[in-house]
């Protein structure tokens, strides 16, 4: 899968937008495969970026193109089977029901995809230390809880591009690990790509690229 951003500037950040940066107003590909890091302070759009990618925002100038097709022209089953079978995500703000248990959570991605067993998400949330806390609504889970869930319904679907926002902002050093292990191996399994947004750099992956959305605060 690649992804080409041309000329990108989502409409909320014309009037500030910075005078160098790796990603807008630029033409940029992220490659099959590849790993990309993308670091800017708060309030410059990390969020903005992936969310468009995603198609969640088509407030936007320039292009975005899949494997060569602007998503301008995607139609809704388009971006459903995009998003079934070739992009995952873990959202900044996790996007969990929370009415539902995390079980349920998970288990509604898992049951669409059937891409792993039920014993491979309890051995995964064994591994992130919330198998016990599954039962909960999310809802009353603390938000570092939800992030883990929402790490692990990430993993339960095909795809060959994976974008996280912020991923491991409330977790401790230990479960950074675990996650960021778990992602990696799940992207060496599907030999996919992944585009992480931070505040700063971080040593939890190796990247193929940093990419500055605003290099002159970043």
């Amino acid at each position: 899968m690649r992804i080409e951003l041309v000329q990108l500037m989502p409409e909320p950040l014309v009037e500030i937008a910075p005078k160098h940066s790796d990603v807008w107003q630029q033409t940029l590909q992220l490659t099959d495969g590849q790993w990309t890091q993308l670091v800017a302070p708060s309030g410059r759009g990390k969020s903005t970026l992936l969310n468009i990618i995603y198609g969640n925002r088509t407030d936007y100038r320039g292009e975005v193109l899949i494997d060569g097709k602007s998503t301008r022209t995607f139609t809704p089953n388009d971006w459903a089977a995009l998003r079934r079978e070739k992009l995952s995500v873990v959202f900044q703000d996790l996007r969990l029901f929370p009415d539902l248990s995390g079980w349920d959570n998970l288990m509604l991605k898992q049951q669409l995809t059937n891409t792993v067993t039920k014993d491979e998400v309890a051995e995964m949330a064994t591994k992130l230390g919330i198998l016990r806390l599954l039962d909960k609504p999310c809802g009353n889970m603390s938000f570092g809880e939800r992030q883990r869930v929402a790490i692990i319904r990430s993993l339960l679907q095909p795809f060959e591009y994976i974008l996280l926002d912020e991923p491991f902002s409330h977790l401790d050093e230990n479960n950074r690990q675990i996650g960021a292990q778990l992602i990696q191996d799940a992207c060496h399994q599907r030999k996919a790509g992944l585009l992480i947004a931070g505040l700063g750099a971080d040593r939890y992956f190796t990247y193929h690229q940093s990419l500055q959305l605003d290099e002159a605060n970043g």
